[in-house]
C-alpha cells in the first residue's frame, strides 16, 4: 500500500479509536473492546473501499454496511462522524435520552447506518438479501457485513452462508472479527467456532485468513474479493480485542463497560499521543 494512503487510513483509525473512548465515557455504557478491535476494518471500508455519498446517506447507487455485530456501534458510529454523514460532536450523546445515537444502529435515525441491528446472527441474512437484491436488479453494489466470533455461534449465521453460496452471491462480502473474547470470556472456552475459515470453505466461501489490523493485509483482502467470482467471500480477521488503549489489550472486561473518568483520560492521552505521532 502507497505510504501516505497507509498513513491516512492510520489517522483515521486513531480517530475512530477516539471516538470510541469519548462516546462510550460520555454514555457511561457501551461496548468498547470490539469496537476498537474492529476499528481498522472500519477505517478501510470507508476510508478505502466502499461507493457511497456523506452528503446523500441513502444514494440507491452505494455500497451497502451491514454491522452485524450491532452492539459495536460505537465504532460504526465513529466511522461515520469522522467522515461528515453527522456531526462529531454528537458522538458524545451515545445512549442518551431523545439521542439518534442509541446502543445499537438505528437506520430509521443515523446517517450512513443501512440496516437496523442488534440481535446477533441477523444481520448476515439482512446482507444475503441486499446482495441478491443488486443482482436481480442488475446493479453493481457490493455489500459488506462485519461479525464477531462469537456471534457466528448462532445458527441463524449459517443457515444465511448457505443462501449465499447457493445464489453465487460474489457481491457479498463476510467479514467476521476473530479477536478470541465474548462477554462470558474467550470463545474457546464459551463454545468455540474454530476452525473458522474451513467452515466457511465447507459453506461454499472464497476465504482469506489476515491480521485485522493491518493495512496492508486488508488491502489484500479486499483485492481478493474483487477478483473472486461465482461464490461469496469471507475474511476472517485475526484481532486485538481492545487494541489502541492499553489497559484494554485482550482484557474481556472492556467488552461492554465504559471507561470512567481517570481510565478515559488514560486512553485519550494514548490515543492523542498515536495522532500526533502520525501527523507529525
Amino acid at each position: 500500500m502507497d505510504s501516505n494512503k497507509k498513513r491516512e487510513l492510520q489517522v483515521y483509525a486513531t480517530q475512530i479509536r477516539l471516538g470510541i473512548i469519548e462516546s462510550t465515557h460520555a454514555a457511561k455504557a457501551g461496548h468498547p473492546g470490539g469496537s476498537l478491535s474492529a476499528a481498522d476494518v472500519f477505517a478501510y471500508l470507508y476510508g478505502a473501499e466502499m461507493r457511497y455519498k456523506a452528503d446523500e446517506p441513502k444514494w440507491e447507487n452505494r455500497d451497502r454496511f451491514v454491522l452485524s455485530k450491532g452492539h459495536c456501534a460505537p465504532g460504526l458510529y465513529s466511522a461515520l462522524a469522522y467522515k461528515g454523514f453527522f456531526p462529531v460532536e454528537d458522538l458524545k450523546t451515545l445512549r442518551h435520552i431523545g439521542s439518534y445515537l442509541q446502543g445499537h444502529p438505528n437506520m430509521n435515525t443515523v446517517p450512513g447506518v443501512d440496516m437496523s441491528t442488534g440481535s446477533l446472527g441477523q444481520g448476515v441474512s439482512v446482507a444475503s438479501g441486499m446482495a441478491k437484491a443488486a443482482k436481480l436488479m442488475g446493479k453493481d453494489i457490493n455489500v459488506y457485513t462485519l461479525l464477531g466470533d462469537g456471534e457466528i455461534e448462532e445458527g441463524q449465521v449459517w443457515e444465511s452462508m448457505m443462501f449465499a453460496s447457493q445464489y453465487k452471491l460474489d457481491n457479498l462480502c463476510v467479514i467476521i472479527d476473530s479477536n478470541g473474547l465474548q462477554i462470558d470470556g474467550a470463545c474457546a472456552d464459551v463454545m468455540s467456532a474454530e476452525p473458522i475459515d474451513e467452515k466457511l470453505r465447507a459453506f461454499g466461501f472464497e476465504v482469506v485468513v489476515i491480521n485485522g489490523n493491518d493495512f496492508d493485509e486488508l488491502e489484500k483482502a479486499f483485492e481478493a474479493f474483487h477478483n473472486t467470482q461465482g461464490k461469496p467471500f469471507g475474511i476472517v480477521m485475526k484481532t486485538v480485542k481492545g487494541l489502541g488503549v492499553s489497559y484494554m489489550e485482550n482484557a474481556v472486561d472492556w467488552h461492554g463497560k465504559a471507561p470512567n473518568d481517570d481510565e478515559c483520560k488514560i486512553a485519550v492521552d494514548e490515543l492523542s499521543a498515536k495522532l500526533k505521532e502520525l501527523e507529525a
